[in-house]
C-alpha cells in the first residue's frame, strides 16, 4: 500500500513538473517577422499605433473604395477573413481586417480591460487614425458584439452593419471551456494548456472550419495556432472572459438603425439560429440569411456565396 502511495506521489510530482515546464517554456508573444511564411495574405500586413498599442491589420482595394472593416471572433485573429479579404477587395471596396487587442499579432497589454466595450473603442480608435470617418462593418461571432457596439455609440461611424453568428448574451460564458477559462487559479493552469495545445485546436477547427472540405488545411492551423501558443495571448483570452459581456447586443439591439444583415449557419453549434431569428425581430428592417448544412463560420464554410451575398446586400 505504502509503494503505491510513493508510486503515485512521484506521478503527480512529475506530472506537475511537466505542466510547469510546459507554461514556463511558452513564447511571451508571436512576432509577425518570425512567422511570416506562416501568415496567410502576409504581403498585405501592416501596423499602426493606436492610442499606445500596436495594432496588426491586413488592407487591399483602393484607397479611395467604400471601406469596409472585417471584425474577427474570440480566441481568433483576421485570419478567420482570409477565404472572403481578396474576393471584397476585388469587389470594390477598400477592405481592412485588424486583429483586436489581444489577439493575431497586435500588442496584447497586461494591464488592458478586455471587454467588448474596449475593443470597439479601438476599433473606433483605428478607422480614426486610418482617416476612416465611415464604414460597412462586418464582425464575426464575439466580433460581431464588438461591430454592435460600435453602431450603437458611434451610429454615424458606420454605414452599414453585417453580423455573421453574432455573440448577443452571456450564454456562451457556460460552456464548459468557458467555466474552465473563468475559474481563478484552476482556469489559469489549465487554459494556457488547452488554448496552447494544436491537438485540440485542430479537433475544435475540423468541428467548426473547413467543414465540407475533406482535408483540412494544415497550413490554416499552423497559421491559428502560433499566436494562440503564447502567454501573453492566454492571459488576453481568460480576461476576455471573465469579462465578458454580450447582453447589450440583444438588450438594445431595436436601437440599431443602420442597415443590417444577419447570416447564420443553420446547424451553428456556438450560437444557434434562434438567437439570429430573434435578433431579426428585434432589429427594424434587417434580413436575415441562413446557409443551409452550415456551422459557426459560413465566410470559411461558403465563401464564394457570403461574399456574393454580401455585395448584393451592400449594393
Amino acid at each position: 500500500m505504502k509503494k503505491r502511495y510513493w508510486i503515485g506521489g512521484i506521478s503527480a510530482s512529475a506530472l506537475a513538473a511537466a505542466v510547469a515546464a510546459k507554461l514556463l517554456l511558452r513564447p511571451k508573444d508571436a512576432v509577425w517577422e518570425q512567422n511570416r511564411e506562416a501568415i496567410f495574405h502576409a504581403d498585405y500586413s501592416r501596423f499602426v499605433d493606436v492610442d499606445g498599442v500596436r495594432i496588426h491589420y491586413q488592407e487591399a482595394g483602393d484607397a479611395n473604395a467604400p471601406p469596409m472593416i472585417l471584425i474577427h471572433g474570440f480566441a481568433t485573429s483576421n485570419l478567420v477573413w482570409s477565404k472572403v479579404f481578396l474576393d471584397f477587395a476585388g469587389g470594390g471596396f477598400r477592405v481592412i481586417a485588424p486583429d483586436l487587442l489581444g489577439y493575431g499579432y497586435s500588442d496584447k497589454p497586461r494591464d488592458l480591460d478586455y471587454t467588448i466595450a474596449r475593443q470597439a473603442e479601438m476599433v473606433v480608435d483605428f478607422m480614426k487614425q486610418l482617416g476612416i470617418e465611415r464604414a460597412v462593418l462586418v464582425g464575426s461571432s464575439y466580433g460581431a458584439a464588438v461591430a454592435v457596439t460600435v453602431a450603437l455609440d458611434h451610429a454615424t461611424m458606420v454605414e452599414k452593419l453585417i453580423l455573421v453568428g453574432a455573440v448577443n448574451n452571456n450564454r456562451p460564458t457556460r460552456y464548459l471551456l468557458m467555466r474552465l477559462f473563468g475559474s481563478p487559479i484552476i482556469g489559469d493552469i489549465l487554459s494556457p494548456l488547452l488554448v496552447g495545445s494544436r491537438l485540440l485546436l485542430r479537433k475544435r477547427m475540423k468541428r467548426v472550419y473547413d467543414k465540407h472540405s475533406w482535408v483540412l488545411d494544415e497550413r490554416r492551423v499552423d497559421a491559428r495556432h502560433l499566436p494562440l501558443s503564447t502567454r501573453n495571448a492566454h492571459r488576453a483570452i481568460i480576461r476576455t472572459v471573465r469579462r465578458w459581456d454580450a447582453e447589450r447586443v440583444s438588450r438594445d439591439a431595436h436601437l440599431l438603425m443602420q442597415p443590417t444583415l444577419l447570416l447564420w449557419g443553420d446547424t451553428d453549434r456556438e450560437v444557434p439560429l434562434q438567437d439570429g431569428e430573434r435578433l431579426q425581430e428585434a432589429i427594424a428592417g434587417s434580413r436575415l440569411i441562413v446557409f443551409r448544412d452550415c456551422g459557426h463560420l459560413p465566410h470559411e464554410e461558403y465563401p464564394e456565396l457570403f461574399t456574393k451575398v454580401v455585395f448584393e446586400f451592400c449594393s
